[in-house]
C-alpha cells in the first residue's frame, strides 16, 4: 500500500495510526506499541507525516 498521509497520536506506551490516501480518505487505522510502531514504518511508503503536539 502507498499511503499519501499518516497523522501520529503519541502516547506513553502505544501510537495511534491514520492513514489517508491521495483523498485525504482514511484508509487504515492502527494502535501500535512502540516496537511495532517502528516495524510499520519499515515496511511502507509515506509522503507526509502529521504528529500530535501539546503544549502544557
Amino acid at each position: 500500500m502507498h499511503a499519501t498521509t499518516v497523522a501520529i497520536d503519541l502516547a506513553k506506551t502505544v501510537v495511534q495510526l491514520a492513514v489517508a490516501d491521495a483523498q485525504w480518505r482514511i484508509v487504515e487505522t492502527q494502535r501500535l506499541t512502540r516496537s511495532q510502531f517502528e516495524r510499520w514504518f519499515a515496511n511502507r511508503e509515506v509522503g507526509l507525516v502529521v504528529m500530535e503536539a501539546c503544549h502544557l
